[in-house]
């Protein structure tokens, strides 16, 4: 019975992942690319839930690791005769060679993971506010310094000239990996031992169970989903600047996850895929080309004060913070 519902837990956000896939073969190309958003901002979502659902711990900084995941793969995919001509300041190692789609992935995912392991180190030691804080910081001198060193990338202007390679196929299969790794982690003894210190750290270190070891683990974890994540949505746009690996994102994908259910996976899924339909109608409705005629900058304003009343309404999110089960199976 026990793994019928595990079966269910993973089956069902699975199957929502593949019908939003399929859905968007079946749409103009002009509507496709809120589908394609959608199954990206799943696994973005995903990736934060791993650290911030399972730890009990808010941070601000899991979109750094998709920035530098979004960049390390756009900078390698860019062909070499073309990125010699737009990025010439390159460090060599980066400027002379380039990678295929696949690649280009894994190479986001080892660059986030290795980056939240090194910030990681001493930053999960931090609880509260001071974690918050902490991690804001680690986002801001992530931002500064792909903005301004060129030798890593463009510095301040768009990357552009990478593989758009992230199709409806790619895209599901990278939301579906991303669930997968997070399913199997919060299933595994390391979740297991993270959750108990969300629950009552105190207790967790009085049985032996370090603390700041599986608070590292899960932000390693993490990071390496939101640089895979971050691969996905430069393939998807093609290209991509630092100002949208930022703020804005920052504030959309912890919206979404509260607004689902901070501390369950289905709630993940479901919040990024409700609030990335949302989010989608209110940008066509700023354009005027939707039911409403809305003024420019009103779509964060609404979704704010949408995430502001779930907090206050229903602080679990609209899952109850709970697992995908069907009635017989709890």
């Amino acid at each position: 019975m026990r793994r019928l519902g595990s079966l269910v837990a993973l089956a069902v956000p699975a199957a929502l992942i593949v019908a939003v896939g399929i859905g968007s073969t079946f749409v103009s190309r002009a509507n496709e690319i809120y589908f394609l958003d959608a199954l990206v901002s799943v696994a973005i979502v995903v990736a934060i839930y791993v650290f911030v659902g399972n730890s009990g711990v808010l941070s601000f900084g899991q979109v750094s690791f998709v920035a530098v995941g979004a960049f390390a793969a756009g900078v390698m995919t860019i062909p070499l005769e073309s990125k010699t001509g737009v990025l010439p300041e390159l460090f060599p190692v980066l400027r002379d060679h380039t990678i295929g789609n696949a690649a280009s992935l894994l190479l986001a995912a080892a660059v986030g993971g290795v980056l939240a392991f090194i910030v990681g180190l001493p930053l999960m030691r931090l609880s509260g506010l001071a974690a918050g804080i902490a991690t804001f910081a680690v986002l801001e001198i992530t931002h500064n310094l792909l903005r301004e060193w060129t030798r890593i990338g463009p510095g301040a202007t768009t990357l552009s000239l990478v593989p758009e390679t992230t199709g409806a196929i790619q895209a599901t299969i990278g939301a579906l990996i991303a669930v997968g790794v997070a399913f199997a982690y919060q299933r595994s003894r390391l979740g297991r031992l993270l959750r108990a210190t969300r629950e009552d750290a105190a207790a967790a270190r009085g049985v032996g169970v370090s603390v700041h070891r599986q608070r590292l683990w899960a932000f390693t974890v993490s990071g390496a989903l939101a640089g895979f994540a971050g691969g996905l949505l430069v393939h998807e746009l093609g290209s991509i600047t630092t100002e949208q690996v930022y703020l804005e994102l920052t504030f959309l994908t912890l919206a979404m996850l509260v607004v689902g259910g901070a501390s369950s996976l289905w709630g993940a899924v479901l919040g990024a895929l409700a609030v990335s339909g949302l989010n989608s109608f209110l940008i066509k409705a700023e354009d005027g080309v939707a039911a409403l005629d809305l003024p420019s900058g009103s779509r964060l304003i609404l979704l704010g004060a949408i995430m502001a009343l779930v907090l206050i309404r229903r602080p679990s999110g609209l899952t109850g913070g709970r697992e995908f089960s069907l009635p017989g199976l709890r």
